[in-house]
């Protein structure tokens, strides 16, 4: 079958399935990575090709950084081709940072160029080391025998058949004097095929942990403080294809996050050839079980009760377990003037959610309250249902009432024009929110049609905040699979929100005086990120619009005494955002590249 008749094809199917929007959606998200797939090409001739003017500018930085740390590139080989090991060697010799060794281990290549090749280059450049393994032990043994030569303060990882950018040692040596605390490095990648043409870029946000923990978000170019990383003991047999995610698994747990650093230059090149995982995710597919192993033993080690199971993409789903007594939830739904939407608002919360230890209320204007009376609903199926009256036109000032009449350990707030895709959504909701270490969560919230209508809030972007993958299809794996699992996000929408009552209150709620209709949810998550509390998206917990003629939260604009405050409060935030590459567009928050 040819590509048109599979295009054919596929049209169909997704006709049948979701009809004429569906197809348009599809088109427009095929017209949207088409036209990505050329703008990577104009943004690598325009912003990462080094001139010769460049490289003295580099070389010049060099001859002036205070420091200049002895980076060791450990490289375990084994049976590799030899255009490829040549390739991936000579990248490193062309490194305008020169002070770095290679130290590579063969895992007892049966194939004679792999010899020569490497006692070849071993004779011409002196800071390459080389050990021949009398025994083949995959690559974990391979690696720690490379690591054993490493004597660089540092140590970055190499594949033996990938490539390193120009300018990538010199990108670590200057994050490490810009940060001398530093002791981890992570950066962007692409894909390099066999013909030497860069693609499918990998954008990354700074540390996420969430995200880490849904997918290796460090992968390459990684680097590491060698005394952690020795201390640790090195990589780990019995966790080959994951060696690299476990040992970053193992490596968080002995630092501060702040000693975390991302640069966000593309600076490795992972060669997608045939038996490559860079080709394809099911090339190894033992990969991902390991994977989650180690997620599981990292969880075991750190105190947390987690399960770990396979999501989408072969990528992982982490969902916390609840104490014996399960947290009491706070169901806290806003409604409008129409008393009946608020009545069936109630209704469909409940009926659709099978979360056991949770109460309902609703907050309505006084202006209702007698309609509201005479219509008895307060008890709605086998759920009680709070109603109370406020009497502030202000929505923040309205919620913050709503959370002091309520007595749940968790609040969760929820737009009354939604309707929750499964019954376990607070469960989702609820697990992450528990955590100690996370301060809010948010939903998945879809459009009738199926398409985003929020995902996580990127600040900076859109002139003000963004929503992540707005208007892709639900099932679009988005900029880095960012769509299909849980990740962090500078903020989340009031729309679906959940805080830990402690949380709320230790900053005061939400500041009703100076952002009363607006702002005041990305503003309350941005005070949490201050404090080190984390903001979680999770795709796990979708709810649905069921009125497409309301409007939901950050649908309409902020006043512009709202907006003013918040650009002052929030300057940095704004001009870089931590969880949205700086090499995006910040036109929008549908991750485009920035050309």
């Amino acid at each position: 079958m040819n590509v048109l008749h599979r295009k054919i094809k596929r049209a169909v199917e997704i006709g049948r399935e979701k009809g004429l929007s569906g197809i348009r959606q599809h088109s427009l998200q095929r017209f949207y990575y088409w036209r990505e797939r050329l703008n990577y090409q104009k943004w690598i001739r325009e912003r990462d090709t080094l001139t010769d003017a460049k490289r003295a500018a580099i070389r010049l930085e060099i001859e002036n950084q205070k420091t200049r740390p002895l980076v060791s590139v450990v490289m375990p080989v084994y049976n590799v081709g030899e255009k490829w090991l040549r390739l991936c060697i000579e990248s490193v010799m062309r490194q305008l940072y020169e002070n770095w060794e290679l130290c590579i281990a063969d895992d007892c290549s049966p194939s004679p160029h792999i010899r020569q090749v490497l006692e070849e280059y071993a004779k011409k450049e002196r800071r390459i080391k080389v050990t021949f393994r009398s025994e083949n032990g995959h690559i974990s043994a391979a690696s720690n025998s490379a690591l054993e030569l490493a004597a660089g303060e540092f140590v970055a990882l190499l594949d033996h058949d990938d490539e390193l950018s120009e300018h990538a040692l010199f990108h670590v040596a200057r994050e490490i004097n810009r940060f001398p605390e530093t002791a981890m490095i992570y950066s962007d990648e692409d894909l390099l095929d066999e013909n030497g043409r860069r693609s499918a870029p990998k954008f990354k946000p700074d540390w996420s942990r969430d995200l880490f923990y849904s997918l290796n978000l460090i992968t390459h170019l990684s680097v590491y403080r060698t005394s952690i990383l020795r201390a640790i003991g090195g990589f780990r047999i019995g966790y080959e294809g994951s060696q690299d995610y476990d040992l970053a698994l193992r490596f968080i747990e002995q630092i501060p996050e702040s000693q975390i650093r991302h640069i966000p230059h593309v600076l490795y090149h992972w060669r997608a050839i045939q038996g490559s995982v860079a080709l394809s995710g099911d090339e190894k597919p033992y990969a991902h079980e390991r994977a989650r192993k180690a997620l599981r033993s990292h969880f075991e080690r750190t105190g947390k009760r987690a399960v770990v199971s396979p999501n989408r993409f072969n990528l992982h789903r982490v969902q916390y377990q609840f104490p014996e007594n399960t947290p009491k939830v706070s169901l806290i739904i806003l409604a409008d003037d129409d008393v009946q939407a608020a009545k069936n608002a109630a209704e469909i919360f409940v009926e659709n959610t099978n979360y056991q230890n949770f109460e309902v209320t609703l907050i309505c204007s006084e202006s209702q309250k007698t309609v509201i009376e005479a219509n008895n609903f307060s008890k709605t199926g086998n759920k009680a249902t709070r109603v109370k009256f406020c009497r502030s036109e202000s929505k923040a000032e309205k919620l913050n009432f709503a959370a002091a009449q309520t007595s749940g350990e968790i609040l969760c707030f929820v737009d009354a024009n939604l309707k929750p895709e499964t019954e376990d959504w607070l469960t989702e909701i609820a697990g992450f929110a528990y955590q100690k270490e996370i301060g809010a969560v948010g939903a998945k919230l879809l459009y009738a049609h199926e398409s985003v209508l929020h995902g996580g809030l990127i600040v900076g972007t859109n002139n003000l905040v963004g929503i992540a993958h707005h208007q892709f299809p639900r099932t679009d794996g988005g900029n880095f699979a960012r769509a299909q699992v849980a990740g962090n996000f500078s903020a989340v929408s009031i729309s679906c929100l959940a805080t830990r009552r402690e949380v709320f209150q230790s900053i005061g709620g939400f500041d009703a005086e100076n952002f009363p209709c607006k702002l005041f949810d990305v503003d309350f998550c941005l005070k949490l990120g201050e404090k080190n509390q984390r903001i979680v998206f999770t795709p796990y917990a979708e709810l649905i619009k069921i009125d497409i003629t309301k409007q939901l939260n950050l649908e309409k604009n902020p006043t512009a005494a709202e907006t003013n405050l918040f650009v002052e409060r929030w300057r940095e935030v704004i001009k870089r955002d931590s969880f949205y590459n700086p090499n995006l567009s910040k036109k929008d928050a549908s991750f485009s590249i920035d050309v």
